[in-house]
Parts: structure tokens; C-alpha cells; sequence
């Protein structure tokens, strides 16, 4: 079972959220909260697979408390799921810690979709949230030559499935694109996390504008 903690300060979302999760045999919802503050109890509390997050709610918002639940426990998975597509939310939440970005007006299904994404160790980049990172840090400061070096522990080859992973493809689409199993591209990934003390795909992508490994707009 996946349990989750659902995140949100309008009683009707939050009920409509646990009613969808809960009607499926291996999703359990085992919380729910009402602001940033209830979350990150919660979340102590029940330690979920995942936790649904809202953005903007009183007192503490959904970005501070994704940040505080990560630092407590690094493992955790957090789905901030919100109305708004304002790249400052985006950004934020992702840097937080966020595993994945959905919107509110997302399917049933594809929040479904997402939460077992997300409860597997992999993280929820869409092409829309890719391009906000992408265009955020194209407006950033270049590249710091001391976060570069990083990328000196990198096989050739695990450059070139990081690179793709920053623009954005999917597991399968590196492995056609590279031509080789897919299964050779999770290894790629898993030890490009090792090597580069990541945490997700997420983090992956920002490192890789950081780090100056393809340039914004290019490519």
C-alpha cells in the first residue's frame, strides 16, 4: 500500500483528493492536513510514502513546508499539486525538495499516475515544468566553475544521459535516443545521483543549468 498524506486548506479539495486516492486497492490516504504547519506534524507522524501538497495556504505556505519536511527526513516524497502555474512556485518547490509538480485541473488519472511515480523513487517532470527550470536558469548568474567540476566524476557516457535528463526525456526516450536498454539508463541514473549526491531527476536538472552542462535555449 502507498500511504499518503493529502495537503490542502479547503476542506472540500482535501476531501475530494482523499475520496479519488482512497477508492484505489494500493493507495491508502492515512492523513490529511490543513496548512503547512499540520503537514509537517503529520508528516512526522505517519511518515507516508508521499505526501500531496498545496502551495498557498495560511500561516505556513507549502514550499516552506516541503523545505522543513525534507530537511527532517531527506527521503521523503512530496507532490505539491496547487492552481497556479506561476513559475515562482514552480521553481520554488522544486528547489524545496519536491519530487514533482502537478496542477489542480490534472486528471484523476494522472494524479494516480503521479502518486505511483512518485512513491517509486522517480520524480514528476513534465515538459511544462522542464521549460520553467530551463527558463529560470537562463536568467541566473553563470555558470560557478567550482559547482562545474562536479561533473568531473562523470563517465562520458553519463554525461550524455544527464544532459538528456535536463531536457527532459523519459527513461525509454534516452534509451532510444541512445540506443541501448532502458534498463542501462536507469543504472546511468542511479549512479549519476551517487556520484553527484542528488536526490531526483529534479535536482539533476537544476545541476545541469547550473553547471553550465547545456545552455538554456540551445539544443
Amino acid at each position: 500500500m502507498i500511504r499518503v498524506v493529502v495537503v490542502d486548506d479547503q476542506d472540500l479539495v482535501r476531501s475530494g483528493f482523499a475520496m479519488i486516492l482512497d477508492a484505489q486497492p494500493d493507495i491508502e490516504v492515512v492523513g490529511e492536513a490543513g496548512d503547512g504547519v499540520a503537514a509537517v506534524r503529520a508528516t512526522e507522524a505517519l511518515a507516508p510514502d508521499v505526501v500531496l501538497m498545496d502551495v498557498r495556504m495560511p500561516g505556513m505556505d507549502g514550499i516552506t513546508a516541503t523545505r522543513e519536511i525534507i530537511a527532517a527526513a531527506p527521503d521523503a516524497r512530496i507532490l505539491i499539486l496547487t492552481t497556479f502555474e506561476d513559475d515562482d512556485y514552480v521553481f520554488g518547490a522544486l528547489t524545496a525538495g519536491a519530487s514533482g509538480f502537478l496542477l489542480k485541473r490534472t486528471q484523476p488519472e494522472q494524479l494516480i499516475a503521479a502518486i505511483h511515480t512518485i512513491a517509486a523513487g522517480e520524480s514528476l517532470l513534465s515538459p511544462s515544468v522542464t521549460r520553467t527550470v530551463i527558463d529560470r536558469m537562463a536568467r541566473q548568474p553563470q555558470p560557478d566553475p567550482a559547482s562545474s567540476r562536479r561533473l568531473r566524476l562523470l563517465t562520458p557516457r553519463e554525461r550524455d544521459v544527464l544532459e538528456l535528463v535536463a531536457r527532459g526525456l523519459s527513461n525509454a526516450e534516452i534509451a532510444a535516443r541512445l540506443v541501448v536498454e532502458e534498463s542501462t539508463v536507469k543504472t546511468h541514473v542511479k549512479r549519476i545521483l551517487a556520484k553527484l549526491s542528488l536526490r531526483d531527476r529534479v535536482q539533476a536538472v537544476i545541476l545541469a543549468y547550473e553547471t553550465g552542462l547545456i545552455q538554456p535555449g540551445l539544443g
